[in-house]
């Protein structure tokens, strides 16, 4: 099943936006491939900036957090297949 970010929260998506994103799908002719790193970088994406005050030049960022940061970038990495990319798994936030 599709997942979703509401308020920091991943969630499966309703059938009817299961349904949604399948017609879009359709209609923009998206690979599968694309359509699934696409979504995970828009996940990604989403994650790092809840952790952007942390690279203040006023903040003291901790190592885990810097390691957790590179590792949200790094995520896209290596991803050939719409199976690699359903396989790959979000990084812990620090504290979490």
């Amino acid at each position: 099943m599709t997942k979703k970010i509401v308020n920091g929260e991943i969630l499966d998506l309703t059938s009817d936006e299961e349904n949604k994103l399948q017609n879009r799908k359709d209609t923009f002719a998206i690979s599968d491939y694309d359509f699934a790193i696409n979504d995970l970088r828009e996940k990604r994406n989403i994650l790092l900036s809840a952790t952007d005050f942390y690279a203040l030049q006023d903040v003291n960022m901790t190592q885990d957090m810097t390691n957790y940061r590179q590792a949200l970038r790094d995520l896209p990495d290596g991803l050939s297949t719409v199976e690699d990319v359903k396989a790959k798994e979000f990084p812990t936030k620090p504290g979490e």
